[in-house]
């Protein structure tokens, strides 16, 4: 059984960072496309970084480029998402997804069939 739980999540100021942990148990990482994504009220889930299992090319949405970097530790079964400068549009709850699907939309929600109960992300002053 897939099992994803995020850990990391808090409150922090404009410009500061955080960086989220997604624990997994019941798969092994490089056979599986990890995906984060964030919902803020209100809007949709939107996708964030993904680690892609078919070409080992990480993934970032334009909104995060150059601030967001997403890494894994197969010994730890742990991907990491280091977030920098830190912006009040950051804040939502964020989500780690796994899928083994290949998706050529790598942020397509539906793709991902695996799914942690998220952590709350708060950049406010």
């Amino acid at each position: 059984q897939v099992q994803l739980v995020e850990s990391g999540g808090g409150l922090v100021q404009p410009g500061g960072s955080l960086r989220l942990s997604c624990e997994a148990s019941g798969l092994t990482l490089d056979f599986y496309t990890i995906g984060w994504f964030r919902q803020a009220p209100g809007k949709e889930r939107e996708g964030v970084s993904c680690i892609s299992s078919y070409d080992g090319n990480t993934y970032y949405a334009d909104s995060v480029k150059g601030r967001f970097a997403s890494s894994k530790d197969n010994a730890k079964n742990t991907v990491y998402l280091q977030m920098n400068s830190l912006k009040a549009e950051d804040t939502a709850v964020y989500y780690c997804a796994a899928t083994r699907l290949r998706l050529f939309n790598v942020f397509d929600v539906d793709g991902y069939d695996n799914w942690g109960q998220g952590t709350q992300v708060t950049v406010s002053s």
